[in-house]
């Protein structure tokens, strides 16, 4: 089952910025008044004598009570905002989740994937709005093919307009083959003898 963080992450944004402006607009302005009646009540007092007074304190600290919902929202929703924002536009970390970029990539490694390098997208709805480069060939990329709903990790090896071939074990774009290196893995991985 795939999790759809961004979406998640765009909710609970807005729950929390939400709580904030209700708090602004709404609750704000009563807690403000509470203070201004507790300091005329308490005027004859001077700053020193407030801070020791037990009663001028707890009343100062039951008008400036938030309600919990909106303690949390203003709690969470500048931390919420800069994960929300880092990982829609900045980096997003992703798991390799199978053996098909072995040995660049292990099974299981973390990467973190340049969200700008393409162009700018509008989170959830994942539509580009800035156009910033188009893939190269070599790039190692994150994408959602149609048929499926799972991202995938692979390296571009065509571009649009390309013609690719594999045939007897070697690659052919355009009609050329392409150059490869036959990597050596250390000793001690996985399938192979120490």
């Amino acid at each position: 089952m795939d999790i759809n963080v961004p979406l998640i992450l765009f909710v609970l944004v807005a729950l929390s910025g939400l709580g904030c402006l209700i708090d602004y607009f709404v609750y704000r302005k009563p807690r403000k008044a509470a203070e201004s009646a507790i300091n005329e009540r308490f005027a004859s007092l001077s700053d020193e004598e407030k801070k020791v007074s037990d009663d001028y304190q707890i009343s100062m600290m039951d008008a400036q009570k938030e309600p919990v919902w909106i303690e949390y929202s203003k709690s969470f929703f500048p931390v919420l905002f800069i994960v929300f924002f880092l990982r829609s536009f900045i980096a997003e970390p992703f798991q390799i989740p199978s053996e098909s970029m072995v040995p660049t990539l292990e099974v299981g490694d973390f990467i973190a994937v340049n969200k700008f390098s393409y162009g700018v997208r509008l989170p959830v709805i994942d539509k580009k709005i800035i156009p910033v480069s188009d893939p190269k060939r070599g790039d190692v990329m994150v994408f959602i093919p149609p048929h499926d709903p799972r991202y995938f990790i692979k390296r571009v090896i065509g571009l649009p307009g390309d013609k690719i071939e594999y045939l007897n074990n070697k690659l052919f774009v355009n009609g050329e083959a392409s150059s490869q290196e036959e990597l050596k893995r250390e000793k001690g991985v996985a399938g192979d003898p120490c």
